[in-house]
């Protein structure tokens, strides 16, 4: 017996379908049966990839008693986070308005059918009580009688979280107590505070990768590198910061060693083992940071991570249209790891004795069992130290660790696969794109940026129509053609924008700046307050919920405020759009006072207030394809977070609106760039070697 989950095309969703819950989706039928029947709602938001979402599903929803007790006296509605995104938003909010604490996924959040405000909630509740939490039926049974004898109080708690929802949209500052240039320093003096100095990351267990946060300190030392400046104990430090961590994280366990990709997080401080999920959205940021990383200078071991991340985006996350799925689960056969983990003697049995000499030294075998009894990979030392150590030369050392992780991924492969979310979500792919057109560029790699183009091609034809952008495509069980469903949300538009610039700058299409200029107009028309400035994170025809967030906090994923910033700063910049550039700077007035009171939270919106401190300047290059590359490496020496790079066939007739258009036929043989700085343009520099010293 299935619930009306069983019509959504969500794998999330999906898999609950067959509860004996009578689950719902959200929509106006489920809201309409609360309020007519007097329940409160019992909103489950997660996703495919969660692993305590799949373990409160079989402990509780998968029981029948639990799920008679909540069909009784709950209308029960689960939502999958990546497609609403917006309902996740307001209910992860108003949960930590309520409790004072962080919240999570599960989300479990108890409504009221009137007013759809929360009156309590949590995130994982077990079937037996322990953790330090009630049993979830011992709380269905309060939550029952609760509802019931003090609805007045209830009623009263949701007006207080309403009038602070309601304050949550403030106003532009009208002064700045902190200088811009204080403020920057600001946030990168507490990032350091926060940084363990000898794993990497920040705070202690558990560690995100947080790529925002490295990647404003990369930018940061970069700035402070450009014209020589003094060099102090904090530019120290910030480089060493991130070395450290990018260095840490792609020796540890949080790297798939054979397959490629980053897990979601690490659970220890030392990124041993982590919780074993692979989100599309991490490893697109990842490749963009390990790419921005190796414009310093060249790195084995990052070259090495973002190859292997890019193959397994390709080889594994890739729909055969071009886009790509959303994650990968964390547990497979039921069990959390069980996929990536090995005993000792099955990688004994598979290898040779060299091979395994070479694996067991690298990848920790030979030290204790670090996961439930088993080994995750993890390297403990340099390639170059564990040579010296087996004293191999580095021709053989190479060629044996290459043969051993090729048996092990093919024996791994053989395995039961963790479950494949098989959505294609806009704002993730965007992502995606920008990091492999970044990664391909720097690596020389022109098949990713095929496939970035690939998917930004797939987007344009399949979510964007007519005129709307939609946050999801799916294939529905039992169809051969997808749709696009839910209208785009902020993060849509913005990390759409951004992977489109990304794209330009590696491969100039009339398609990409004609569809990303389109975007920029209906992001501004659809989503910007133009009384108080900012983005809201839902359009102006969306459905209306109980908050209409406007978001600036660095998370998981860079919020379409920050992001937004610094793509309208580029375009504004580039095309000479000065509505593009009113917008970001009234985006940054508005969200000051943000940024002031917690500066390390808000680099993605201090990445654009950079922008405005130091205005970005482009190096367009015209000529014929088969000059660029040597242009380009002149262009584009070190990381320089206010230069982009464009190379712009004479057959292209999107150009930068101030750049000269009249090129005369003799002239398009030759190849001329031109250094863009304040809307105004160089004269044309005519060999790769003026450009770098005009640079």
């Amino acid at each position: 017996m299935s619930n009306r989950l069983a019509n959504e095309s969500s794998p999330y969703l999906l898999q609950h379908a067959d509860n004996p819950v009578n689950w719902h989706p959200w929509d106006d039928a489920a809201l309409t049966m609360a309020r007519e029947q007097n329940k409160p709602i019992l909103l489950s938001i997660g996703y495919s990839a969660c692993h305590w979402c799949h373990v409160m599903a079989h402990e509780s929803f998968a029981d029948s008693a639990t799920a008679a007790l909540m069909n009784e006296h709950f209308v029960n509605i689960k939502v999958d986070r990546e497609e609403r995104p917006d309902l996740d938003k307001v209910y992860q909010l108003a949960l930590q308005l309520l409790t004072q604490q962080s919240g999570g996924w599960p989300l479990t959040i108890f409504l009221d059918p009137e007013t759809l405000l929360p009156f309590f909630g949590g995130t994982y509740f077990p079937k037996t009580a322990r953790y330090q939490l009630p049993s979830f039926v011992d709380l269905l049974l309060r939550i029952k009688e609760v509802f019931a004898s003090k609805r007045d109080d209830l009623n009263e708690q949701g007006a207080r979280v309403a009038e602070v929802l309601g304050k949550l949209i403030t106003p532009a500052a009208d002064t700045h107590a902190m200088a811009d240039a204080d403020l920057l320093s600001a946030a990168r003096s507490q990032l350091l505070e926060q940084a363990d100095p000898s794993d990497g990351g920040f705070g202690q267990a558990p560690k995100f990768p947080m790529p925002s946060t490295l990647g404003y300190l990369l930018d940061q030392w970069a700035f402070n590198q450009r014209g020589n400046r003094p060099r102090d104990d904090a530019q120290r430090q910030t480089f060493d910061t991130l070395i450290t961590t990018l260095t840490k994280l792609a020796r540890g366990g949080i790297f798939d060693h054979l397959g490629g990709g980053f897990c979601r997080y690490s659970t220890d401080k030392k990124w041993m083992i982590p919780h074993f999920e692979k989100m599309l959205y991490d490893n697109g940021q990842l490749l963009s940071l390990y790419a921005d990383a190796l414009a310093i200078g060249p790195d084995e071991l990052f070259s090495d991570a973002v190859s292997l991340t890019a193959q397994w985006m390709l080889r594994e996350m890739r729909h055969e249209q071009g886009a790509f799925f959303a994650s990968l689960d964390a547990d497979s056969e039921d069990e959390e790891g069980k996929y990536y983990v090995w005993r000792r003697d099955q990688v004994k049995k598979l290898l040779t004795e060299d091979e395994y000499l070479v694996v067991e030294t690298l990848y920790g075998l030979d030290k204790p069992a670090n996961f439930e009894g088993k080994w995750n990979l993890h390297r403990y030392d340099a390639w170059r130290a564990v040579i010296d150590r087996l004293s191999l030369d580095r021709a053989t050392a190479d060629a044996l660790l290459a043969s051993g992780k090729a048996k092990l991924l093919t024996a791994r492969n053989e395995r039961e696969r963790p479950g494949l979310d098989n959505k294609l979500l806009t704002a993730w792919n965007g992502l995606a794109i920008k990091g492999l057109a970044k990664a391909g560029m720097r690596l020389h790699e022109p098949t990713w940026v095929s496939a970035a183009a690939q998917a930004a091609d797939f987007l344009r034809e399949q979510v964007w129509v007519d005129g709307v952008l939609f946050a999801t495509w799916q294939v529905p069980p039992g169809q051969t053609s997808g749709s696009p469903r839910h209208p785009g949300y902020l993060d849509d538009h913005a990390n759409l924008l951004d992977g489109l610039l990304a794209l330009l700058a590696a491969r100039w299409r009339d398609v990409d700046a004609e569809f990303a200029r389109e975007l920029a107009d209906v992001t501004l028309a659809q989503f910007f307050d133009a009384e108080h400035g900012g983005f809201f994170f839902t359009a102006n025809g969306h459905e209306q919920l109980i908050h209409r967030p406007k978001p600036t906090m660095d998370d998981a994923l860079p919020p379409g405020n920050g992001v937004m910033v610094r793509v309208l700063a580029t375009l504004g910049h580039l095309f000479g759009e000065t509505r593009y550039l009113e917008a970001a700077h009234r985006t940054l007035n508005w969200a000051r006072g943000a940024m002031e009171q917690y500066p390390a939270g808000h680099c993605s919106l201090l990445s654009g207030l950079q922008l405005e401190v130091e205005p970005p300047e482009q190096v367009i290059v015209r000529g014929p394809d088969e000059s660029a590359p040597a242009w380009r490496q002149a262009a584009s020496q070190g990381h320089c977070p206010w230069r982009s790079v464009y190379v712009i066939p004479y057959s292209a007739q999107v150009l930068p609106s101030y750049l000269p258009r009249l090129v005369s036929t003799d002239m398009r043989s030759q190849t001329v760039a031109y250094v863009c700085r304040e809307l105004s343009c160089s004269l044309p520099v005519d060999s790769p070697e003026a450009l770098q010293a005009e640079l």
